[in-house]
């Protein structure tokens, strides 16, 4: 037991000392990002409860919920997409796949918890939603279930995590795996039910939001982790191996497809709703042709879909370059895309069918200062887990090894010995 103890000592004196000793650069971000999220955090306590967050936030009674619970979405939808790149290798056994295991469990704890932040930012009271959570449970509420779903995976991928830093735990990974894959499917399906099952909001009442956050997911986890571990080769001052190239093309390859997909889907959106009801037209017609155009055509629909398209099939899923700068384009876009989602399904007013000339134009929302901060706060903690990860667990060193089954070690050590 001692010597285990000391080992772990060891291993704490080591993870500081990669963490302290890499560069003033790598400070200066590390330093950066924490007072980034200090000022975040301190910024949603502030409008919380000294100031109030119907005073501190742009949000009001015709537009409740905003940034803060896109910003929310955008990280748990990460969460499930990096989830199910990471399940693909080693809970499904695509090869090509292993060697991202690590990073990805790793990010999609990381994006998780950014998103539980930022909500426990936006909401009054986040200790009774906590508390009630568990001792008056609703189970006719998709918010109930996104909620619990969502701490069920964090979970679960806590105990992957685990495993897959530990040799011999293969299958004990897999197991933890499977059901994270199945709980962070479950709560992003119940996260896109929120939306579709308001029948007060004709634009995102209906089937398309909880098939389109899964389809999303998957292509926002492909963002991610292509972002995430070429900047983590440059950090650690490495060359890419081969396995990690390799699996690199297949996420690349595999975003393309998704992003024809996701093209398909949301042209069938738009032409549902031009033929729908008038507030959904309106709202549409707003997001085609009024104030949220820029976003649509250039942010979302180019940005978003047609640009990164073009990169990667010009990389041919190979040139890492071109390929990173897809990612950080999709990563903006989809940030503005579900921003635009929740806004838009909220600027026409409940009356607006009805013809009451108090409620004859579009609503409005900007941010307020302490949103933003608090939005920075959340991003800040996603990028400081990042860089201090990869000191602390060494690049995620050999992970393709930890992920792989007996009978592929042996031909990923040979790959290695010839790169």
């Amino acid at each position: 037991m001692d010597g285990f103890g000391n080992n772990r000592v060891m291993s704490i004196k080591a993870a500081y000392r990669r963490v302290v000793s890499d560069g003033i650069i790598y400070i200066i971000f590390v330093c950066l990002f924490s007072a980034l999220l200090i000022v975040g955090i301190a910024s949603g306590i502030h409008a919380l409860f000294i100031v109030g967050s119907r005073n501190a936030y742009g949000t009001y009674r015709e537009i409740p919920v905003a940034i803060l619970i896109s910003t929310y979405i955008f990280f748990v939808v990460s969460s499930t997409g990096l989830c199910l790149i990471s399940s693909i290798g080693h809970v499904f056994g695509v090869k090509d796949f292993m060697p991202l295991a690590r990073r990805c469990v790793y990010l999609s704890i990381v994006t998780i918890l950014a998103g539980f932040l930022v909500i426990g930012l936006e909401i009054e009271n986040p200790s009774r939603m906590v508390l009630y959570n568990i001792i008056s449970p609703n189970m006719s509420s998709n918010i109930w279930w996104m909620g619990t779903l969502y701490g069920f995976a964090v979970v679960f991928l806590t105990v992957e995590f685990i495993f897959l830093l530990s040799a011999g735990k293969h299958k004990q990974a897999v197991i933890a795996g499977f059901l994270g894959v199945i709980t962070e499917i479950a709560a992003n399906s119940n996260l896109g039910g929120v939306f579709a099952m308001m029948h007060g909001r004709p634009f995102w009442y209906g089937p398309y939001f909880p098939v389109y956050f899964i389809l999303s997911a998957l292509i926002t986890g492909c963002a991610f982790i292509i972002f995430f571990v070429l900047l983590a080769y440059k950090i650690n001052r490495c060359n890419i191996d081969q396995p990690t190239r390799k699996a690199l093309e297949s996420v690349g390859k595999l975003a393309m497809l998704l992003l024809v997909i996701v093209m398909v889907f949301t042209i069938w959106k738009m032409l549902t709703t031009l033929v729908s009801g008038p507030s959904a037209l309106a709202a549409m017609s707003a997001l085609l042709a009024g104030p949220y155009s820029f976003n649509f055509w250039i942010i979302e629909v180019c940005g978003g879909m047609i640009i990164p398209f073009i990169l990667l099939l010009v990389s041919r899923s190979k040139n890492l370059i071109i390929m990173f700068v897809a990612s950080v384009v999709m990563i903006f876009s989809i940030f503005f895309t579900r921003l635009d989602m929740v806004i838009v399904g909220q600027i026409v007013p409940l009356y607006w069918e009805l013809g009451v000339e108090e409620y004859s134009q579009l609503h409005i929302y900007t941010p307020s200062v302490h949103e933003i901060l608090v939005v920075l706060g959340g991003i800040s903690f996603c990028a400081l887990a990042f860089l201090l990860g990869e000191k602390i667990f060494y690049g995620f060193s050999h992970e393709e090894q930890a992920s792989a089954p007996e009978e592929t070690k042996q031909e990923i050590n040979e790959t290695q010995e010839l790169t």
